[in-house]
């Protein structure tokens, strides 16, 4: 270790994100003049909506360049507020919605204001890498779940009593997850709330692919109780991935730590963002978001088949978000050198499983169709000739 900069111990258990050597192999190969075939990046290739854009044009022009309270502008926190009530029948107090830096600033929040050193948190493996990290990040214990295709690779009150113990704190679930697209069920939800309710535990639902669900209808953790910490975004459904704006709904007592909590951390999230958004629950942006949601639907069902017809075993048809995670096993023994070649030598980038957990990561990849139903039949094709199938 250099002396002159020593290295918290923490950052041993802070791993990056190994898809992004591949995404740098990516561009490298990209200015050579190869032609890759992106499915590895969970962003949305759609721009944010003109809308949206020309609203964040209009803050700017109008001088909208000044920090707005730490829990965010009370006209934004209003909107998302009646968004509940609208899309899910849930009535919140606007009281009780913080607005964030991105999904990632309300996660950092709830851990800093629930979390203490040696408190562990349960979620599923595999799962998003970020959550066991900001866990670690406040000296907490992430306890990684394995799940698999027989639960729809989603916790359920079963799993959770058997893996609780007394240092449990909190559980972490997400619906639709990330790399599974899979999604829990208000029934299923419940179930789990009641097994942490008992053992007097706190419940945080990820909930920042809501919007792009497939199969059935949506449905949100508020609806259940209102002691659950729910997290949001505005970077998958509406498209703002740049924009770096989310938001957490927290329980009421909980919501003046949290304030307390941002005003250190970051103050306030993008004043021009948030202006921004505010359009984003407009009904001409409502018609755009439909139609992009009926987009990724199409490629989800022409990806799932065309995969499965090549090999790969994807036994869970996701119900949500932009994903495939497939079981690679009967093609390659290790997904991450499968990965790796099949983009060297077929310009096919995807994502190995050792960026999800340690549940078997060898045997799965994820696949990400944000991208177009040209590049994504272009992509199997590749697929196919580098199999050889």
């Amino acid at each position: 270790m250099n002396k002159r900069c020593p290295i918290a111990q923490r950052m041993q258990h802070i791993h990056p994100f190994y898809v992004m050597e591949l995404l740098a192999r990516a561009r490298d190969l990209e200015a050579q003049g190869r032609s890759i075939i992106h499915m590895e990046i969970g962003e949305p290739d759609f721009v944010t909506p003109a809308p949206i854009i020309k609203a964040g044009q209009n803050a700017l022009g109008a001088g909208h360049t000044h920090y707005t309270p730490a829990l965010g502008l009370p006209a934004l926190r209003q909107k998302i507020a009646d968004s509940y009530r609208s899309n899910y029948g849930v009535l919140i107090d606007p009281s009780r919605v913080l607005i964030t830096p991105g999904a990632s600033g309300a996660l950092q929040l709830v851990m800093g204001v629930l979390i203490n050193p040696g408190d562990a948190v349960l979620m599923a493996d595999p799962g998003y890498p970020c959550n066991r990290h900001f866990v670690r990040l406040v000296e907490g214990e992430p306890i990684s779940v394995p799940v698999g295709s027989e639960t729809d690779y989603q916790l359920n009150a079963d799993l959770v009593e058997a893996a609780w113990t007394p240092q449990t704190r909190a559980v972490l679930v997400a619906s639709p997850s990330n790399p599974t697209g899979t999604l829990l069920s208000v029934k299923a939800l419940r179930a789990i709330y009641q097994v942490v309710k008992e053992r007097r535990g706190v419940l945080i639902v990820d909930e920042i692919y809501q919007g792009l669900i497939y199969d059935g209808e949506g449905c949100s953790a508020l609806s259940i109780a209102d002691d659950i910490f729910v997290i949001n975004s505005f970077s998958k459904y509406y498209g703002m991935t740049g924009w770096r704006l989310g938001w957490a709904v927290a329980p009421p007592e909980c919501v003046e730590p949290m304030d307390r909590l941002a005003q250190n951390i970051f103050l306030a999230a993008s004043t021009l963002s948030q202006h921004a958004a505010l359009e984003a629950f407009s009904e001409e942006v409502a018609v755009i978001l439909e139609e992009r949601r009926q987009e990724y639907m199409r490629r989800r069902d022409y990806l799932l088949p065309a995969l499965q017809s090549l090999g790969f075993d994807i036994s869970v048809v996701p119900g949500g978000a932009f994903y495939l995670y497939a079981r690679s096993s009967k093609l390659a023994q290790d997904s991450f050198q499968f990965a790796q070649s099949l983009l060297n030598e077929a310009g096919v980038a995807v994502t190995p499983g050792r960026d999800f957990g340690s549940h078997k990561p060898e045997q799965h990849i994820r696949f990400a169709y944000t991208t177009s139903l040209e590049n994504l039949e272009e992509g199997v094709e590749r697929i196919r000739c580098f199999i050889g199938h």
